[in-house]
């Protein structure tokens, strides 16, 4: 795959990132390094080598839930920058 300044533009893109021409440069040079490790590791044979679902042995480890220290709605309220009633307000995020 060819590095270029037209695919690191595509990449600053749907990353929202803005990099000048030495950003992109060192950009271009460790993708190149990251797909040559990738077709590096193309290269290992893995015939009869079962995929790893898991590090270890265990199964289902798990603490119980258990219920510590509440707090009560008005002293979560307490501190809020903003609130309304019994509710926290916090600036509209979704665009229409």
């Amino acid at each position: 795959m060819d590095i270029d300044n037209g695919l690191v533009d595509r990449l600053a893109e749907l990353s929202k990132l803005e990099f000048n021409a030495d950003e992109k440069e060192r950009i271009k040079g460790d993708l190149q390094k990251i797909l040559n490790l990738v077709e590096k590791l193309n290269e290992v044979n893995v015939d009869g080598v079962e995929p790893l679902k898991y590090m270890n042995d265990d199964v289902n480890v798990l603490r119980e839930d258990e219920v510590k220290g509440q707090v009560s709605k008005a002293d979560a309220l307490s501190n809020a920058p903003q609130r309304d009633s019994d509710y926290f307000k916090v600036p509209k995020v979704i665009k229409k």
